[in-house]
């Protein structure tokens, strides 16, 4: 019995440790992919770079060389300028966006998994009105009245995520208030606010963190596809999206144009898939089930 009871512990001892190994080389590339992208977003303003809206007619599509490393695109403009500040609108929308969706979805669902009866009716009720509407529709209806901004595309994006976080958080409470530790608290006369901070908010917070980054991920590519289509932000700022969108004329020409910011996309949108992913998977309470 006692040496059955040590394999336990140890099992027990050694799941943090079998997970950490778990993580990979492609998981630690995509935290450095990230890190370097948010980094030289953030420190855009103080890297030696040309003014991403200066334009040289004479310099247009510029090869690459040592003055301009990535060349220049259709109006002479520094093509590694563009890039690194229209991450900033890329990354920026992406990450604020989903903030939005799960601060008001998860509280949504919180709320509504806990307290259930007719307030998650009609939660859930106003959650599946809102995804009756095509999602890429609705952003580009409701940016052509609003007008072009980065406030409102990330105000859009952010609100079309609701649902998905209000189901996320849902579903977890539903499971959770079920749980000892909630019955626990219920029966020595917590309040509800005390039991939802403090007992289920703790517990939710790790799926929805996971959720986040996968959103992270739809947002950023949802704001390429708005702004490929003339609908993100206005003009001269430069994203990834209306790079892509730009480039597409000077494809049999200089196609890099098109195909630097696509790949830079495909790396950022991999990369917190991938985080997110792992994430999901670490903190599934089935993993940890002895």
């Amino acid at each position: 019995m006692a040496t059955l009871e040590l394999g336990i512990d140890e099992q027990v001892a050694a799941g943090p440790a079998g997970r950490t190994r778990r993580l990979g080389p492609l998981f630690w590339a995509a935290v450095g992919w990230t890190v370097f992208i948010l980094a030289a977003a953030a420190l855009a303003s103080l890297l030696p770079l040309p003014s991403p809206t200066d334009m040289d007619m004479l310099e247009r599509r510029a090869p690459m060389s040592l003055q301009h490393w990535l060349g220049t695109d259709g109006l002479g403009r520094d093509e590694l300028a563009r890039l690194i500040h229209g991450a900033r609108i890329s990354l920026t929308v992406g990450l604020c966006a989903p903030v939005i969706g799960v601060a008001i979805g998860g509280a949504l669902g919180m709320l509504a998994g806990y307290f259930r009866g007719r307030f998650e009716t009609l939660v859930v009720g106003s959650m599946d009105v809102l995804l009756a509407f095509p999602p890429l529709i609705l952003a580009l209806a409701v940016t052509a009245y609003l007008g072009q901004s980065l406030l409102n595309l990330t105000c859009i994006l952010g609100v079309l995520g609701i649902p998905a976080f209000m189901r996320v958080a849902r579903a977890a409470t539903l499971t959770l208030s079920r749980r000892e530790f909630v019955i626990a608290a219920q029966a020595l006369g917590a309040t509800h606010v005390r039991i939802l901070l403090r007992e289920l908010l703790p517990n939710v917070f790790l799926p929805l963190l996971a959720f986040f980054l996968l959103g992270v991920a739809v947002t950023i590519v949802v704001e390429g596809a708005l702004s490929f289509l003339g609908l993100g932000v206005p003009p001269p700022i430069s994203s990834w999206g209306s790079m892509i969108g730009e480039g597409r004329e000077s494809l049999e020409i200089a196609p890099r144009l098109a195909f630097i910011p696509a790949i830079a996309m495909f790396l950022t949108v991999l990369s917190f898939n991938l985080i997110g992913d792992t994430l999901r998977a670490l903190t599934d309470p089935r993993q940890g089930a002895l």
